[in-house]
């Protein structure tokens, strides 16, 4: 019999040579059969069987190199920078806010304070929906989630003592994110900061709102001419900032599994440059501005590879199916965060052991920036202990675990390159099943995605019930011991202070402007125009969230979806 040493002449394998070690490979298998399994199925979250050992022979032939290569070479499956890490770590961005503008102004000079290098507003439920906070539908809701902003007031007091010109800003909101941008750099440009020097990433993905989270507002097509609105105003004005940061985060949130979050999450990303291309926009003015934002769950090595695979077969479409020739416009870019839905309110310590798994997996897989969660949200808003130690967990592995070293660390794993393979055909034959329904937008209204991902929770949590899914102190490894950590809690007298400011913005701003801007707005709405400049006027003019947004729900209307399963 051959030895494995003889099939391993060259860096190919030769189809004789292969023969050979897929025989080496089914006699150990035999062998190892003949022991005990601890588990009668071994598999990824997305369901992809495990074999119990890897070798060249489950790689593609083309897989060794040429759908790999150098990092910082196309297609980018080890990286879109040749030096990795070595030259510059990822953005350490704790999504932070809660509350009013001044406490989260001070969350926020708290991590900075503490080595955090870019910011990320969470914003409240109505400042998401677009409601003031003196709304009646959004009474009791207010700064539970995130930090209420309902004008250029709450902007001004939220960055307060912040250079915005020497800081990143993440903002994570879509139905009214033009608004809260406006908002933005109105604010920049009253403080005389050009807005050219502002860097930073809105979110702005409206479609993952339909698929997966329901914040939506408008129907599709209006709201997709808002985000692209904002992409043609910073392609124009904004060299710096990324208008959208096509989301995966929430889909799997929702329940999708790893293919379905890339899956989904990509072809939404085609849907947006699309838009683009159609309004006369040049691909690579455009697309070097994208970014992406995904979810890491537990499973590190599906985690890892969903991350290569995603960069590999971002720079393909739109090399070959986009015609961008700028390598910039290949680059798929991405900031991560640990997974919400992974976190426990049984055992919360046992979350800081989930969360570092998961950014090591964030690391390994060459993200841009990150923000891990604290252990304490399962069970509210991070105090701000919590939040330092989830912090210290970006810092330890940047400093202290080697990783960040050399670049691509996993890559040449058989394991790894034959699951970022798998992973990457399971993908595009999701791509088919969109096309084969006319698209993102009519598969959406169809329900396709949300069926999907309905059936993927439904598995997950079936697995888990049945204990085919460990998850540690929930079905497995209980304690009765009672949960006693310090909760961060929301005071609910900030409500009336927020009410407060915003009676008092309104009798003190110009009226009769505030109108003129809103009348301005509706009548652009109403046309073809690209929106920002009216939402920055409306904005300066201390216009409300909720009167900006009332007069695009009078234009526009409201969504309401017609599927159901």
């Amino acid at each position: 019999m051959a030895s494995i040493n003889s099939c391993f002449q060259s860096d190919v394998l030769s189809t004789n040579n292969k023969q050979q070690l897929e025989n080496l490979v089914h006699d150990w298998q035999l062998n190892s059969d003949s022991f005990s399994q601890r588990k009668s199925k071994y598999k990824t979250l997305s369901q992809i069987n495990v074999n119990p050992l890897y070798t060249p022979t489950d790689l593609a032939d083309s897989i060794a190199w040429n759908d790999n290569g150098f990092p910082g070479e196309y297609p980018f499956t080890r990286g879109i920078h040749p030096n990795g890490y070595r030259s510059r770590l990822w953005t350490m961005r704790m999504f932070a806010g809660y509350g009013l503008p001044e406490e989260t102004n001070e969350r926020f000079k708290f991590l900075l304070n503490n080595g955090q290098t870019g910011l990320s507003v969470a914003f409240d439920m109505p400042t998401l929906y677009g409601y003031d906070t003196d709304d009646q539908r959004a009474s009791g809701e207010f700064g539970k989630c995130g930090v209420a902003v309902s004008s250029l007031s709450d902007m001004e007091t939220l960055f307060e003592g912040i250079e915005l010109d020497k800081i990143t800003t993440s903002m994570t909101i879509n139905s009214p994110a033009a608004i809260i941008w406006a908002m933005y750099i109105a604010l920049a440009e009253t403080r005389g900061i050009p807005i050219a020097k502002l860097g930073g990433t809105l979110q702005n993905d409206i479609l993952k709102e339909y698929i997966a989270q329901n914040e939506y507002i408008f129907p599709p097509e209006p709201s997709m001419r808002l985000v692209t609105d904002t992409i043609e105003f910073a392609t124009k004005h904004m060299p710096l900032w990324n208008p959208i940061s096509v989301s995966g985060y929430h889909i799997r949130e929702a329940g999708a599994n790893a293919v379905q979050e890339l899956a989904f999450t990509l072809a939404d990303g085609f849907e947006y440059i699309q838009h683009c291309i159609d309004r006369g926009l040049d691909i690579d003015s455009f697309a070097p501005r994208f970014s992406h934002f995904f979810n890491v769950h537990n499973n590190l090595f599906e985690e890892v590879a969903k991350f290569r695979a995603a960069r590999r077969i971002w720079a393909k479409e739109l090399k070959n199916t986009y015609g961008a020739l700028n390598e910039r416009s290949q680059w798929l870019r991405f900031h991560a965060q640990t997974s919400g839905v992974a976190l426990t309110a049984q055992q919360p310590e046992n979350n800081v052991i989930r969360v570092t798994i998961q950014a090591l997996a964030a690391v390994l897989g060459g993200c841009q920036s990150l923000h891990t969660n604290a252990k304490d949200e399962a069970l509210a808003l991070p105090s701000a202990d919590a939040a330092l130690q989830a912090l210290r967990t970006q810092q330890i592995i940047a400093s202290e675990s080697g990783i960040t070293d050399t670049v691509d660390p996993l890559g040449g794993s058989y394991y790894l390159e034959s699951l970022t393979d798998q992973i990457e055909s399971e993908v595009y034959q999701y791509f088919t099943q969109i096309d084969s329904l006319g698209g993102v937008i009519p598969a959406l209204k169809q329900g396709f995605f949300q069926q999907e991902i309905a059936e993927s929770a439904f598995l997950y949590q079936t697995e888990e019930d049945k204990k085919e899914q460990i998850l540690v102190g929930v079905n497995q490894y209980q304690s009765e011991e009672p949960v006693n950590i310090p909760i961060l809690r929301v005071d609910t007298a900030g409500e009336a202070q927020q009410i407060s400011n915003l009676n008092h913005i309104r009798s003190t701003r110009d009226n009769t402007l505030v109108q003129s801007k809103l009348n301005e707005l509706r009548n652009n709405a109403k046309g073809s125009s690209n929106l920002m400049p009216s939402l920055i006027e409306a904005s300066k003019a201390y216009a409300t969230l909720g009167e900006m947004m009332g007069v695009l729900r009078e234009v526009f209307g409201e969504y309401q979806p017609s599927w159901n399963f």
